[in-house]
């Protein structure tokens, strides 16, 4: 029997396009919630002056295809034909074997054949030569709509850029911002006193407010924590359930990033080595990166295959690269970078490290790497990076440092346990003027407000909880 024919593809497609024959989107595929990327990727989608295709970049589990299925409700609930709509995803081991001319194809020829057809496709990286195809598309074909996901981010980007920037707007999937998960979790929130309060300019509020704000908030200290436990990744923070979830967790997102998406993308044969230095970089998150460590510590895999992992590990949105930056303006190349993993909740289930609250030292590592993320996914929209200072002497550290064109713009200790004293001499203080704003994020609801130091720096400190929440709104 011939496994590719239209027939077989046809039946694949009708099963992924429920509403050719029901006329809506099967209930259990959509999520009541919302994330922010669904209404980005769909201003862009639909932008009345800019014409582009739509990719989004992420992790598994952190709600791409979600994304897309409500777009389609959106689209059914318009008036949308629903046979002009197309979802197929190259996750199918059919579909994998097809080109997107082939699928296409059999689309027009059995079920829709007009001019303006909406096309989405789950897990992109996976088709062979697709970004030749959608350029193709976009040129000849200018009614056609194109909505992507996609989880190797670098792999994606580099074929964007191949393909023609003009083309696409590439959104990144972040999993959920502490914001996010108080909204997917349906945490109730306080009325603030102050609307639209920008985080960094908290300082410069009068002090009544800022006080009645993060009294008002203190009531997010222990959803904080769930989230810190739980993660960001949207189907496990609904979970009650934490072994269920630390086993989806590893298999659905971890196992199936280091065993299918990174080797398939990267032809990568064994993945031993990968599999071997994620794990080291688990154990090492928050700390930096010494490539020639690594390689004694895995028994000789060479550095070049040590750096080319660690940034494929990056494209699959496993980890974080934090590089260093020298505040005089310019890229601290000498310098080693910082990793952080992605997610709380992936260092806590492959470390297997149980009840995280109980380890204030456990719980300071995973904090820190959330508020890089947060920072990181915050700034990079407006064009700025997110960096560490380190200085040249006794090797003290600015955890961030938000910059563009290598001039800072905030500088930020992140010091999440009960006593956190910023000293005279700490790289902050010493070096506070390169920076805009210069916060501690601190621990404790009671631990904020300004301190005062001798050479006229001024540090303010705030509570994390308060700080993401801002940061989120």
């Amino acid at each position: 029997m011939v496994v590719k024919n239209s027939e077989n593809i046809l039946k694949v497609l009708f099963a992924y396009n429920g509403w050719w024959i029901s006329g809506e989107v099967p209930k259990e595929l959509l999520r009541k919630y919302k994330r922010r990327v669904f209404h980005e990727a769909n201003n862009a989608l639909n932008h009345k002056d800019v014409r582009r295709h739509v990719i989004l970049c992420g992790a598994r589990r952190t709600g791409k295809s979600t994304a897309m299925y409500q777009t389609v409700d959106l689209l059914l609930a318009g008036g949308t034909e629903p046979r002009s709509i197309l979802l197929f995803s190259f996750d199918h081991p059919l579909l994998k074997m097809c080109s997107i001319e082939e699928i296409l194809e059999v689309y027009k020829q059995s079920v829709f054949s007009g001019e303006m057809p909406t096309i989405f496709i789950d897990e992109i990286q996976y088709g062979e030569n697709w970004e030749s195809y959608l350029k193709i598309i976009y040129d000849i074909s200018p009614k056609t709509k194109v909505m992507a996901t996609g989880s190797a981010s670098s792999a994606i980007s580099k074929k964007i850029k191949e393909s023609g920037h003009g083309r696409w707007t590439a959104i990144a999937v972040p999993s959920l911002s502490f914001c996010e998960y108080l909204e997917i979790t349906e945490t109730p929130t306080p009325v603030l006193p102050v609307s639209n309060i920008d985080p960094l300019a908290f300082h410069e509020l009068p002090v009544a407010d800022q006080t009645a704000i993060i009294t008002g908030l203190s009531e997010l200290q222990a959803p904080f924590l769930q989230y810190v436990q739980k993660g960001g990744f949207p189907e496990i923070s609904l979970s009650s359930d934490a072994i269920y979830s630390g086993k989806i967790l590893r298999e659905d997102i971890v196992d199936r990033a280091l065993k299918k998406d990174i080797p398939s993308v990267y032809d990568i044969r064994s993945t031993n080595d990968l599999e071997r230095i994620f794990l080291y970089l688990c154990y090492n998150s928050g700390n930096l990166v010494n490539i020639e460590a690594i390689s004694k510590e895995l028994n000789g895999v060479s550095r070049i295959t040590v750096e080319k992992y660690i940034s494929y590990l990056e494209s699959a949105n496993l980890i974080n690269i934090c590089k260093p930056v020298n505040l005089a303006g310019k890229s601290a190349l000498k310098q080693q970078d910082k990793i952080y993993v992605a997610d709380s909740s992936i260092r806590a289930n492959v470390l297997m490290l149980g009840d995280v609250l109980t380890d204030p030292e456990e719980l300071g590592v995973l904090v820190e790497g959330i508020c890089y993320a947060h920072i990181k996914n915050h700034f990079s929209a407006s064009g700025s990076s997110v960096g560490y200072f380190r200085t040249s002497g006794k090797g003290k550290e600015i955890d961030i440092v938000v910059h563009k064109n290598h001039r800072p713009e905030f500088l930020a200790e992140i010091k999440y346990r009960e006593s956190a004293p910023i000293k005279e001499d700490d790289a902050i203080v010493a070096n506070c003027a390169f920076g805009k704003v210069n916060y501690v994020i601190t621990k404790r609801n009671q631990d904020y407000g300004v301190n005062y130091y001798k050479n006229g720096a001024q540090i303010y400190r705030i509570p994390v909880h308060v700080f993401l929440y801002l940061l989120g709104k």
